[in-house]
């Protein structure tokens, strides 16, 4: 259970119940038991857009979806090695987020970065779910220690092995932090206000450059970003 004052370091089921999610605070630290799998646009769009039928039973096999391309080879029994799983960045998938909700019941979505507030408040409250990102970049390797099996691998002919649905069995997986809660808060919106807070006083006193790039500014509202 997570505690009130401050992050909790936390293992979640990766077929969590909703009282497990809705103990979950912003910046807690989550480590992931159970089976999750891989789903990115490759997956989506063939699920969603062409409406092939999903190859696993969802939510009943897992309720995780990684946004992530593993890194992996083949054994001569055709088994895998998966050292590493590199998240790859969220909001680019947010078109078909709603939709995947929907088809497969997910409650955990991992990736890198997140979604926008307004993705968390209109699609993820709605279905129940969470979004968890990884920490920083070159985690890769790190988040491989959590890895027990590969269990399965769908659509590899049609989309590619980094595109591809492949199916993990992980114990102790993480760490990831909670970017979104059940109530759609959402950490780096929490975060960044923090942080413009106090951006004015950054600014104040500062000289005027001698020579100006396209762009560059002392003025705080002058700012191209």
């Amino acid at each position: 259970m997570a505690s009130t004052d401050g992050p909790s370091r936390i293992r979640l089921s990766t077929n969590p119940t909703p009282e497990a999610l809705a103990a979950l605070k912003l910046g807690d630290v989550v480590y992931l038991d159970g089976v999750l799998y891989t789903g990115r646009e490759g997956v989506y769009m063939r699920a969603i857009e062409e409406r092939v039928p999903l190859p696993l039973d969802l939510p009943r096999e897992s309720a995780a979806n990684f946004h992530c391309s593993p890194a992996a080879t083949q054994r001569d029994d055709g088994s895998f090695n998966m050292g590493a799983v590199t998240a790859t960045a969220s909001f680019r998938f947010s078109k078909w987020i709603n939709d995947w909700f929907e088809i497969s019941g997910a409650r955990i979505i991992i990736g890198k970065g997140g979604m926008s507030p307004e993705d968390y408040k209109t699609k993820f409250v709605p279905h129940g779910a969470i979004y968890l990102t990884t920490v920083g970049y070159g985690t890769g390797a790190l988040l491989g220690r959590g890895i027990k099996q590969v269990k399965g691998l769908y659509w590899r002919e049609e989309l590619g092995l980094a595109q591809a649905m492949w199916v993990i069995e992980a114990e102790n997986m993480g760490p990831f932090l909670v970017a979104s809660d059940m109530y759609g808060n959402c950490l780096f919106e929490r975060e960044n206000a923090k942080v413009a807070a106090g951006l004015a006083e950054v600014y104040k006193g500062t000289k005027p450059a001698v020579l100006k790039r396209f762009g560059e500014t002392d003025d705080r509202t002058d700012e191209l970003i």
